[in-house]
């Protein structure tokens, strides 16, 4: 808790580019009327660089009391910080501009003008209220000289915590995106778990222990397998095909004389990284649509191939022409609940634009999910 009150007091713009930014508007001062003596050849110009010097310092001093004033407020409405910086210049700047009319008028004037010049000038500053005339006429320009270096400071301060709450919401936008991730990658399992077990309870109505058994020790593989991984990890292609195989082989025992399988993946192509279980939605969909409503043995194909930056994995069968009105069930996302729906949600969430999900029947029968998502490897 201590550690967490700490961090909200963090100012926004750290110490040291406070100083660098109060010293370089000072010395931007100094040059500027280094500059304007040297081009009026006024007197005595060494001895007023030193006097320049000191009053410079003291203004540093009075500019880093008032940045000391302005944190304090780090946590205030900009509204409110506004005013104190304004209300902290105004004595910033009577008190820079009392010190510099003692140091130029008071202390020891005689150094910086000749005899005849010195007189004129004491004559001159013997009238009525010149010093205060004088103070508070270079207090308006020092004024707006520190409320120049206040206003660099609070854009700095501001654009600071802009970035701040910028990073957060993009944290938190990450959070969501991952939560969001896993609760698509999560509906796949029940989703299969529940076509499997459909399948499970028809083995034993039907008396085939044997069959029965095996689809619950590989049922037991895959989701030994599966919940293993992280929903938010990339896993290698071998992985993703060998769960795939997994799966199969459950419904293998389901469809021993009709299901067919090829896998059709070069070797080079089987270490590139894809998410985990981007294929099961799609495989399912070749099952359900494909091979449980032909009465001839059907072939699932898995394929992939490298396409410049691109995979272009594929999922085909080669399952019976669809009746007219049932053409559009298994292209359906409605009809496959969250199957081909769940893919593109996923690719969209992972990859924005750069991932698609195709789909088309071709001529002769059978279904085609084609799936292109940036090559990635394993770095």
């Amino acid at each position: 808790m201590r550690k967490f009150e700490i961090a909200n007091h963090k100012p926004s713009v750290g110490q040291q580019v406070a100083i660098l930014s109060i010293l370089g508007f000072w010395l931007f001062y100094v040059i500027i009327i280094t500059l304007r003596a040297a081009v009026g050849d006024w007197p005595a110009q060494g001895e007023m660089a030193i006097r320049r010097v000191v009053v410079t310092i003291f203004g540093i001093g009075l500019t880093y009391i008032l940045y000391l004033l302005l944190r304090q407020c780090e946590n205030k409405a900009l509204s409110i910080r506004i005013l104190t910086a304004f209300a902290g210049a105004i004595p910033c700047a009577l008190a820079i501009a009392a010190f510099n009319y003692y140091v130029f008028n008071i202390y020891s004037p005689e150094n910086l003008l000749d005899e005849k010049n010195f007189a004129a000038i004491r004559e001159y500053m013997e009238q009525e209220n010149y010093a205060l005339k004088a103070i508070v006429e270079d207090s308006i320009s020092r004024f707006f000289f520190i409320i120049s270096w206040a206003s660099l400071y609070l854009a700095l301060s501001y654009a600071a915590k802009v970035r701040s709450v910028e990073r957060k919401a993009a944290r938190f936008a990450q959070a969501a995106q991952d939560a969001e991730l896993r609760s698509l990658r999560y509906q796949v399992n029940p989703h299969f778990l529940f076509n499997t077990l459909n399948s499970l309870s028809t083995l034993v109505m039907r008396s085939h222990p044997g069959e029965a058994e095996k689809m619950i020790l590989n049922l037991s593989k895959f989701y030994r397998t599966s919940l293993s991984a992280d929903p938010l990890e990339d896993v290698a292609l071998s992985e993703e095909v060998h769960l795939q195989n997994l799966y199969l082989d459950i419904e293998a025992v389901r469809f021993p004389e009709r299901l067919k399988v090829e896998i059709d993946i070069p070797e080079e192509l089987m270490t590139v990284l894809v998410p985990g279980l981007i294929l099961q939605p799609l495989v399912e969909n070749a099952i359900k649509h494909g091979v449980a409503h032909s009465k001839r043995p059907v072939t699932v194909r898995i394929s992939a191939q490298a396409q410049g930056d691109f995979l272009k994995l594929t999922v085909a069968d080669d399952g019976e022409p669809p009746q007219r009105k049932e053409s559009s069930c298994h292209n359906s996302d409605n009809n496959n609940g969250i199957g081909l729906a769940n893919v593109r949600d996923r690719l969209e969430i992972r990859f924005g634009k750069q991932a698609d999900l195709k789909t088309y029947r071709p001529e002769n029968g059978g279904f085609v999910a084609e799936l292109t998502i940036p090559l990635l490897t394993d770095i």
